[in-house]
């Protein structure tokens, strides 16, 4: 099944205060972002595009080496947002792979076992068990332990926040749904942002299958 990945790397970074782009932070001599996008190109997609905004400049030089598609997000308004930015990239793919630009650790063969736990007409989600899950999206499951939505922390209940199973953010979601679902996103949370997350209760609404790979690494 072809494989599409798209990575985010639009956002700010205020954390780190800092004028340098998040993205083009280094680490082993390389920035973020071109580790991310070495691991992606050993995955084999049939493309592979980057969702710039804030900083986009900064990443040209490495854009005009690496061979990526780049789509820019004029507005930074959340990960759902930035991905309805690419969806002309998806066109020809079975399947997306949603990565970060910084989040540069995650092994190949973590990303491979991730697509392959469920077939291209599946959402799959990375997630891990956290014993401070802090700052991280809930994964919610039904009595069936079934994953029924992901909650980000500004908008759970008690309840939630005592879940320790989170969100890793890389996701793999079935491209024709995902390039006709990603519209129906809707920004009715603390953020006022459009959440990628959100495409999980579209699928369960959809009657879309999801799997989980929740990996310790």
């Amino acid at each position: 099944m072809s494989l599409s990945i798209v990575i985010l790397a639009a956002g700010k970074g205020t954390r780190m205060k800092s004028a340098i782009t998040k993205v083009m932070h280094k680490l082993a001599a390389k920035p973020l972002v071109e580790h991310v996008i070495d691991t992606a190109k050993k995955l084999n997609p049939i493309n592979l595009s980057l969702v710039t905004g804030n900083g986009a400049e900064q990443l040209q030089p490495l854009l005009a080496t690496k061979q990526v598609v780049e789509v820019v997000q004029n507005e930074q308004l959340g990960t759902g947002h930035a991905v309805m930015q690419a969806i002309d990239q998806f066109s020809d793919a079975d399947q997306v792979l949603v990565l970060y630009g910084d989040v540069p650790l995650t092994k190949v063969s973590t990303l491979q076992r991730l697509i392959d736990c469920g077939d291209a007409n599946s959402l799959r989600i990375l997630t891990t068990e956290l014993a401070d899950p802090t700052g991280y999206g809930r994964i919610v499951r039904n009595d069936a332990d079934e994953v029924i939505c992901i909650t980000e922390q500004k908008d759970a209940d008690t309840e939630t926040l005592a879940i320790k199973e989170v969100n890793s953010g890389i996701m793999v979601l079935p491209a024709k749904w995902l390039a006709l679902s990603v519209a129906k996103l809707t920004n009715n949370n603390v953020q006022g942002e459009y959440y990628l997350t959100d495409m999980v209760s579209l699928a369960v609404t959809d009657g879309i299958s999801i799997n989980t790979l929740c990996c310790a690494d």
